[in-house]
C-alpha cells in the first residue's frame, strides 16, 4: 500500500504541476525554492529553546537550557523538538490540511520536516514512533489522523518502528482554547491508553511521540505519563508547529 502511494506521488510529480504549500505558486516541488530557505531561516532551529518543552528561552534561562516552567514543574516527557512557530509560514498549510481535508498538504508538511530537521536529529536511541491519536469520534468525522499522515512520511532511522495504532484515546473533551496549563492538564488526565498487545514491547524502550501542534504541552505530558507508567524509559516529542511567543 505504501509502495503504491509513493508510486502515484512520483508519477504525479512528473506529470502534474504542484502548488507550493506556502506561496501557492505552481512548480515541481511541494515547497518552492523561494519559500524553503525562508522557512529554514525562520524555523525554531535557529532559536535557543528549552530542551524539554521546545519553547524559546528567556535570557535568564539560557544557562540551564531549560525554561522556568519545566524546571519548577518537570514534565513527564524528556525532550521536545519543534520545526517552527504555529504562527509562522506553515500555519495556513496546516489549516488547509486539517480543516479543509486537503490531504496532498501532508506531503508538503512532511517535506518541510525532512528538508530542515530530519538530518539534524540524533535518533539512534529511539525504538518506536507513535502519532498522537484522535478519538474514534473525531477520527470518523475528519477521516484521517493528521499527526499520522505527516509522521508516516517523515524521514528517520530505519531501526525506528512507526506504530499508528498503539496509542489510543478514550474520548473527546471540550475545546481547550483559552484554558491555562493546569486546566488543560486536568481535562486530559487519563485520556490515553496503550493497546494491550503492545505494552510488553514498549517496556524499557525509547519512544517518539509525533504531533502536528503543541500548545501548552498538556496532551503530550499526559501521553508521556501514560507511557512511563507501562515502562517506557524515554519519551521525546517531535512537533511540527509550536504555539509560543518568541522573544524579541
Amino acid at each position: 500500500m505504501r509502495f503504491l502511494e509513493n508510486l502515484i506521488q512520483s508519477i504525479s510529480a512528473q506529470v502534474l504541476p504542484t502548488a507550493c504549500i506556502i506561496c501557492q505558486e505552481f512548480q515541481s516541488a511541494s515547497i518552492c525554492s523561494h519559500c524553503l530557505p525562508m522557512l529554514y531561516h525562520e524555523s525554531l532551529l535557529h532559536y535557543e529553546c528549552c530542551y524539554q518543552c521546545g519553547i524559546p528561552l528567556q535570557a535568564a534561562e539560557l544557562h540551564s537550557i531549560q525554561c522556568h516552567a519545566c524546571s519548577t514543574q518537570v514534565p513527564a516527557f524528556d525532550q521536545t523538538i519543534c520545526l517552527d512557530r504555529y504562527d509562522g509560514l506553515l500555519q495556513a498549510a496546516l489549516h488547509q490540511f486539517k480543516y479543509q481535508k486537503r490531504l496532498a498538504y501532508a506531503f508538503g508538511l512532511s517535506d518541510a520536516w525532512n528538508s530542515i530537521l530530519a538530518n539534524d536529529i540524533d535518533d539512534q536511541s529511539i525504538d518506536y514512533l507513535l502519532p498522537v491519536p484522535l478519538s474514534q469520534k473525531k477520527l470518523l468525522a475528519r477521516g484521517f489522523n493528521q499527526s499520522w499522515e505527516i509522521a508516516k512520511r517523515i524521514r528517520c532511522g530505519s531501526h525506528i518502528q512507526k506504530l499508528p495504532s498503539t496509542l489510543k484515546r478514550f474520548h473527546d473533551i471540550e475545546h481547550q482554547a483559552g484554558k491555562n496549563f493546569s486546566e488543560r492538564k486536568h481535562d486530559i488526565r487519563q485520556m490515553f491508553y496503550v493497546d494491550a498487545k503492545d505494552i510488553e514491547s514498549l517496556k524499557g524502550k525509547s519512544v517518539v511521540i509525533f504531533d502536528d501542534v503543541m500548545t501548552s504541552g498538556a496532551t503530550l505530558n499526559e501521553i508521556a505519563r501514560t507511557l512511563k507508567i507501562i515502562g517506557v524509559v524515554w519519551v521525546s516529542n517531535w512537533v511540527l508547529l509550536r504555539t509560543t511567543k518568541l522573544n524579541p
